[in-house]
């Protein structure tokens, strides 16, 4: 299988570059994308989204095309399209469909296609599959095969790498998913894990990112309960934490393609079958109401100070949708700016990692790279390790007297911060 093995990857992006370099040291991938500009980038081995560095290009068997045709040669197809919600948390499966129908334009006897994008249990084999059959006109499982294996890319993380986390595996019988696990088994280290069914791995994926948004919608919810009771969360959290069974989860803004999008495809087939998820749709609605309370908390402590709310302003630190990426897409930090617009508060935002025509694109915003004037608030929003290891004396000089500094993460809760100072966090 080593040497007759050429693999195709469809869809470039934090996921699918991982995994086609991966494989590209060991077999002959082709990377496909549909962005023109994404391919151009990547042939001269630089990463758009800025997670793998350049040197993770060289003495890789790749190629990579923003045609179809350049997969035809291929017998083995991963899917790894992004798998987004509406604007009404519908899942939208338009790219995972779109991709599916340009690998069924060049399926053949004897292939392979997995997916890794995230779906709800049931998609691969009642949305795919058909797709493929249909544009093919071949017979699933007779003539072609089909696996799922989740993809556990965590961006920013440099521990937790591809190779570095067991893999889940999945197939449509007892051969594909041998050879599915034979193949990521030559690339990761960590070891496989073979699901009994594609069903299986699709809701092993969903529930992984859905514990994680239900135990953060807790800790949201506790900060609410525990700033009405004039409780630091920070402290209480400390505290509990010296217990060795203690879950160690933290409030904060909850956004990414993962954590904030996942949950609404298990709630959106769990729907499907007659049930009605509370706990779920509940810590989604927590979680994408956080920037609400933050934004609220801040309004009522200037109006404490009795400032006028239009002639107030605001820098915030940090627009991307997690700490130590580049990736601002799904960001819940443009909720809070919105929301503090909304009270007529000129808001002015830096951000270390992202990129300005990014942001500027995706939100009609201008990034700013120094401070423009003194600031009645500012809002540490977001945890990179540039903002982590400074010391808050820098950023005295930029803010007026009694200024409102809400620290989102609490990262600079052990700093002597002035007296004046009014001090709040999650």
């Amino acid at each position: 299988m080593i040497e007759k093995t050429r693999i195709g990857v469809i869809g470039l992006g934090y996921v699918g570059l991982p995994i086609a370099l991966a494989f590209a040291e060991k077999y002959e991938v082709v990377g496909f994308d549909i962005s023109d500009e994404k391919v151009a980038q990547l042939k001269k081995s630089i990463d758009p989204s800025d997670e793998i560095d350049t040197k993770e290009f060289e003495g890789k068997n790749i190629s990579f095309s923003a045609t179809v045709e350049a997969l035809a040669s291929c017998n083995v197809y991963i899917v790894a399209v992004p798998t987004p919600v509406d604007k009404h948390k519908v899942p939208n499966l338009v790219p995972l469909k779109k991709a599916t129908e340009s690998v069924g334009t060049i399926l053949k006897k004897g292939d392979t296609v997995i997916y890794e994008s995230t779906v709800y249990p049931g998609c691969t084999e009642e949305v795919c599959v058909p797709i493929l059959e249909h544009i093919s006109d071949l017979k699933y499982i007779t003539d072609f095969k089909v696996g799922y294996s989740p993809e556990r890319i965590n961006p920013g993380d440099k521990k937790h790498t591809l190779s570095q986390i067991v893999k889940v595996v999945s197939g449509c019988d007892q051969e594909s998913l041998a050879k599915i696990g034979t193949l990521y088994g030559s690339i990761i280290e960590a070891g496989i894990h073979s699901a009994s069914s594609i069903k299986v791995a699709e809701a092993a994926k969903i529930i992984e990112n859905t514990q994680r948004d239900v135990n953060i919608a807790l800790m949201n919810e506790l900060a609410i309960i525990f700033d009405k009771l004039d409780i630091s969360t920070h402290e209480v959290l400390e505290a509990a934490g010296t217990k060795w069974n203690f879950l160690k989860f933290y409030p904060g803004l909850v956004g990414g393609h993962c954590i904030g999008v996942d949950p609404y495809y298990l709630t959106y087939k769990a729907q499907q079958v007659g049930y009605d998820p509370e706990v779920i749709l509940s810590g989604r609605r927590i979680n994408d109401n956080t920037p609400q309370f933050i934004s609220k908390k801040i309004i009522r402590n200037l109006l404490k100070q009795n400032k006028k709310l239009s002639e107030c302003s605001a820098l915030v630190k940090g627009i991307t949708f997690k700490e130590n990426v580049s990736d601002i897409r799904n960001s819940k930090v443009i909720d809070l700016i919105n929301e503090l617009k909304e009270f007529s508060i000129e808001v002015d935002v830096m951000d270390s990692r992202a990129k300005e025509q990014d942001v500027q694109r995706e939100y009609g915003l201008e990034l700013i790279s120094v401070p423009k004037k003194k600031y009645e608030v500012l809002i540490i929003a977001v945890a990179h390790d540039e903002y982590v290891h400074e010391s808050f004396d820098n950023w005295k000089g930029f803010l007026t007297d009694n200024p409102i500094i809400f620290d989102v993460r609490s990262i600079y809760k052990d700093q002597n911060l002035s007296e004046s100072s009014i001090y709040l966090s999650l």
